[in-house]
C-alpha cells in the first residue's frame, strides 16, 4: 500500500477498532467537543489508550495534564489512575473547562479529576509536587516552561510525555519561524541536554497526520 495520509488514517482506524473498540463515554466527549466548535486536536484513540497504559504500567496515582481541551485524554488518564488516584488538569479557556467537566463527570470519573482554569505558567507554580506522570499537550511555545515544571513537580521515576513533536517533519528546520516548531525544537533540545531527564522520541503517522511524541523519565 502506498504511504499516504489516507492510508495512515485507514490503518489508524483498523488499529483503533481492533485494540480500543467502541466507547460510549469517550464518543460522547468528542461529540460535545465538536458541538461546541472546539478544535479537533485531541489525541487519537490509540494515543489515548497509550496514555492509559503508560499510567498503569508505571503505577502512577497522581497525574498532571497540561492542556485539557474537551477532556478526552483526561478521561483516559482518570480511568487509569483508579478510584484512589488523582488527575490535575490545566485548561486556559474557561469555556473549554466547562465542556470537559461535563464530559468527565458523565464518564463517571469526575471525583478523580481536578480541573484548574488558567494559563499553565500561572497555575503550575501553585501546585503541590509529587506527580508520577505528566502529560504535556498545550501551547508548544511554552514547552520548555512546562518541562521545567514537570521536573520540579515530579520525582525520580516520574514519566513525562510531550505530545506533537513531529510537526510534519518541520522539526529539522533550524531556520523555521513557526513558533510551534521553534517551541517544539527547544523542548526536544531540553529533553536531550537537561540532566534532569532521560528521553527519547518517536515519529508517528495516522489520523492526526505526521506527528509524534517524546517520552522521558525524571532522573
Amino acid at each position: 500500500m502506498e504511504s499516504t495520509p489516507t492510508a495512515w488514517s485507514e490503518a489508524d482506524a483498523f488499529l483503533s477498532d481492533l485494540l480500543v473498540g467502541p466507547d460510549a463515554d469517550l464518543e460522547s466527549a468528542l461529540s460535545a467537543q465538536r458541538e461546541a466548535g472546539l478544535p479537533e486536536i485531541e489525541v487519537a484513540p490509540v494515543a489515548g489508550k497509550l496514555l492509559n497504559l503508560l499510567v498503569r504500567i508505571s503505577g502512577a496515582r497522581r497525574v498532571l495534564e497540561v492542556g485539557t481541551l474537551g477532556g478526552y485524554s483526561t478521561i483516559w488518564l482518570a480511568r487509569a489512575v483508579g478510584p484512589g488516584g488523582r488527575v490535575v488538569t490545566i485548561e486556559a479557556e474557561s469555556d473549554n473547562a466547562a465542556i470537559a467537566r461535563a464530559s468527565i463527570d458523565a464518564a463517571g470519573v469526575g471525583d478523580r479529576v481536578d480541573i484548574r482554569v488558567g494559563r499553565g505558567v500561572d497555575v503550575l507554580p501553585t501546585l503541590v509536587g509529587g506527580f508520577d506522570l505528566v502529560f504535556i499537550d498545550a501551547d508548544k511555545e511554552s514547552n520548555t516552561i512546562y518541562l521545567d515544571w514537570a521536573a520540579k513537580l515530579g520525582h525520580p521515576g516520574t514519566v513525562v510525555v510531550l505530545d506533537n513533536i513531529g510537526r510534519e517533519g518541520e522539526i529539522v528546520r533550524d531556520d523555521s519561524t513557526d513558533l510551534k516548531v521553534v517551541g517544539t525544537r527547544e523542548g526536544l533540545r531540553m529533553l536531550g541536554e537537561d540532566p534532569r531527564f532521560d528521553a527519547t522520541a518517536l515519529q508517528t503517522v495516522g489520523a492526526k497526520g505526521w506527528d509524534g511524541f517524546a517520552i522521558a523519565v525524571v532522573v
